[in-house]
């Protein structure tokens, strides 16, 4: 996001006048301070109105006149555009009346170093904290680290790695960055959070074409950050990670590669695992699927140029993925016939496909600082807001359909949104409405969805399919509808993660072992014991349920994993392994925390929970809780090695080994 000040055209008075009358005046607002440094932009009567709207309404609740007045000075203000801010970087303080003063709401104080961050005023990257780092084995004998992924958390370690000048390598499976942006390529695949949040807090800001963007821009976005940060050149595309061994002796992982030319090892001293949750489809096997002469697939697997025009086509499940398909998709085929076995909470989002318009565009690309203050109002209205609600209230009468009050008023809320939209279509009303309280699965966005499922060429049917037989998907209670396609939209597997690797860890212990078959838990989602000098982006219980953005996560344990194998480095440990009583107090944090939310409610069972019913997949923290646990390495929870002295011994045994003093 830089310091505000970007590529900007000359600034135009007749473009800058007709831009502002799209202008978002909280956000213009917030400009104008940066640039004049007058108080009374922060002020009364220039205070905006709270707005709760996911896309707020762009006049902040300005009556005409005022809204006239802010943009006229605005006009005169901003067409000195050679002067230079006169407010850079807030500060603490100053941050926290500015976000207060923004959104027409009081913001805790503790948010003001995250959001600073978030909106690029300081740098979240980590850097060197010496000169020269003690021991720094940078002699051009290869890579130091080894990633594995260059998706979006691939390419934030590699971008960071890049100004820390440690030499690395990311290996991907795919021929190009992105991940799962890269693979997801059905139809109506995008973002259910804002771009404007979803994008990393580094580098140029991309001119997203709407508010949730289609998965092409991501693709693009990710495409042209990889550039910009020149991380391509340690990029060994088409090559996949087979395994992974500690070797105890030399301090060393080796990892075993599979490449178009064959299998090799690399050797290096540090392994990240930046694969993801949502890379490996979990599909199970359809009695009689072999038979089936059509397409049969998961969406991950997309065919490119896919006909649908004057298909059947058969959707097997209702998640976010089914729920961006069927619109996209309803106009076009002969019939739907969408097979549901539960059915899922949505929410309204008015404004979902509206496109940034070329006013707002202008302004977000001239006027320094608009850009940063439109990202906060996003981050702020899609983060920790909701959190506080999805706490169960134990005193609550209606357990069954709702954990609190508040929790109850969205139930009524979305209900009576799901009627509207089913309108004369009552048959469907009880087919679509869940039993289980709202957010308790994954919480959905209705970009269309409701309307698309009452057209009449679509059947959602509430039985599961039993068997195929030729072109015909036999459903549990006999029911038989023929179909030219099926695509298979049941998720991704999410309770193996790095153990896909085949990583082994101290004593032969492998990772998949460590965690059974469901059993995943890591120290803030990154690290274990038993397996030094390894981390994970995006691990267990990172995943986000309550809002947020899955890039600030990676971002955050980014800053951790690096954070730590820079300390490391500089106080020249050969080795870091987490102490078990770490992992053990965290995770039991993590259970109670979860014990009193949402997605631990009597009788709910979803992708977020384990065999057992615990919570091993959503994050149970507020966003600015899991960036302050991750800021700063804390060695003091592992064991570590040192480097070994001139004569030999080393200065801690590997056998012995102390806690960081």
């Amino acid at each position: 996001m830089g310091n505000g000040i970007a590529e900007r055209e000359f600034m135009d008075c007749g473009k800058l006048a007709q831009a502002l009358e799209a202008a978002d005046l909280r956000v213009l607002l917030m400009a104008l301070f940066h640039h004049t440094g007058d108080r009374r932009w922060i002020e009364p009567p220039f205070l905006p109105k709270r707005d709760v709207q996911l896309i707020a309404e762009e006049t902040a609740g300005f009556d005409a006149e005022t809204q006239a007045r802010i943009k006229h000075e605005a006009a005169r203000i901003l067409a000195d555009s050679d002067d230079a801010p006169a407010v850079g970087d807030p500060g603490p303080a100053l941050m926290v009346e500015m976000m207060s003063a923004c959104l027409g709401e009081e913001v805790p104080a503790e948010y003001a170093g995250m959001m600073r961050e978030e909106m690029g005023f300081v740098s979240r990257q980590v850097t060197w904290n010496d000169a020269t780092p003690v021991g720094q084995p940078f002699d051009g004998r290869g890579p130091l680290i080894a990633i594995a992924g260059a998706g979006a958390s691939g390419i934030a370690l590699g971008a960071n790695l890049e100004k820390l000048g440690i030499p690395y390598v990311i290996f991907e499976q795919n021929d190009e960055v992105g991940g799962t942006w890269y693979r997801n390529r059905y139809p109506g695949c995008g973002v259910d959070t804002p771009n404007h949040a979803y994008s990393f807090s580094f580098g140029s800001r991309y001119p997203w074409g709407r508010y949730f963007a289609p998965r092409e821009q991501c693709q693009d976005y990710l495409e042209r950050i990889a550039d910009e940060t020149n991380i391509r050149a340690n990029i060994r595309f088409n090559t996949t990670v087979v395994g992974a061994t500690w070797d105890e002796g030399s301090a060393k992982w080796r990892i075993a590669i599979s490449t178009p030319s064959g299998e090799e090892t690399v050797v290096v001293s540090w392994f990240i695992s930046a694969i993801g949750q949502l890379s490996q489809p979990f599909r199970m096997p359809i009695k009689g699927e072999e038979g089936f002469e059509g397409p049969l697939f998961h969406p991950i697997d997309w065919p490119d140029g896919l006909d649908l025009a004057g298909k059947r086509l058969a959707l097997i499940g209702t998640g976010a993925t089914a729920m961006q398909i069927v619109p996209e998709i309803v106009d076009t085929v002969q019939s739907l016939t969408v097979y549901q076995r539960t059915p899922q909470w949505a929410r309204p989002i008015p404004r979902y496909h509206d496109p940034i318009s070329e006013g707002a565009q202008w302004l977000l690309k001239n006027v320094p600082y608009y850009a940063q203050w439109f990202r906060f109002t996003m981050l702020w209205r899609y983060g920790d807001g909701l959190l506080p609600f999805l706490k169960k209230d134990p005193d609550w009468p209606h357990p069954d359909r709702s954990i609190n009050r508040i929790n109850d008023r969205h139930r009524v809320e979305m209900l009576e949104h799901m009627k509207a939209e089913l309108g004369d279509r009552t048959d469907l009303i009880d087919k679509c409405t869940p039993s289980y309280p709202p957010y308790g699965k994954r919480i959905l966005l209705d970009a269309g969805w409701f309307g698309a499922i009452r057209r009449g060429n679509v059947e959602l049917v509430s039985e599961a399919v039993d068997h195929i037989q030729g072109d015909t998907l036999v459903a549990a209670d006999g029911t038989r509808r023929d179909a030219d396609i099926v695509v298979v939209s049941t998720g991704y597997v999410v309770n193996q993660l790095a153990a896909r690797l085949n990583v082994t860890g101290r004593n032969g212990q492998t990772l998949a072992d460590l965690w059974g078959e469901d059993d995943i838990s890591a120290y803030l989602g990154c690290t274990v014991p038993g397996f030094p000098n390894f981390f994970m982006i995006y691990g267990p219980n990172t995943g986000l349920a309550h809002g947020g953005s899955a890039i600030f996560m990676n971002e955050c344990a980014v800053r951790y994993a690096l954070g730590c194998i820079v300390e490391a480095i500089e106080r020249d440990f050969t080795s870091i392994d987490l102490k078990q009583q770490a992992l053990d107090d965290y995770v039991a944090r993590v259970d109670a925390e979860h014990a009193q939310l949402v997605w631990t409610a009597p009788g709910l069972a979803s992708y977020y929970q384990n065999s057992k019913g615990r919570v091993i997949s959503a994050n149970p923290w507020r966003l600015v809780d899991y960036w302050q646990m991750t800021h700063e390495p804390d060695l003091e929870n592992y064991r570590v090695a040192r480097r070994q002295t001139a004569a030999g011994a080393s200065s801690t045994s590997p056998n012995q080994r102390s806690s960081a003093p």
